[in-house]
């Protein structure tokens, strides 16, 4: 699975506006936020698809982000517990 940042953007008339940064030119709209998001992703599959079908390189966006693991094991998670609790 792929994962792009938008930029949302609030429209005065109503309404919202998205764009995908790293996907030059990908932007879409909706009334709704929701509308919008869903109308998002259609155009970035959309995107994707052109430029497979044009041998082009997709362009992959790497997030900072990473997951954490916590609680590694039953003993920590009890203490922890145990604090919360106090």
């Amino acid at each position: 699975m792929l994962t792009y940042t938008v930029k949302i953007e609030p429209q005065e008339e109503g309404g919202y506006t998205i764009t995908v940064p790293s996907l030059s030119g990908c932007v879409s709209e909706g009334d709704t936020l929701g509308e919008a998001l869903e109308n998002i992703k259609d155009a970035i599959e959309g995107y994707l698809f052109v430029m497979a079908k044009h041998k082009r390189n997709v362009p992959i966006e790497i997030s900072s982000f990473r997951d954490i693991r916590v609680f590694k094991n039953s003993h920590k998670r009890t203490k922890t517990k145990s604090l919360i609790n106090v």
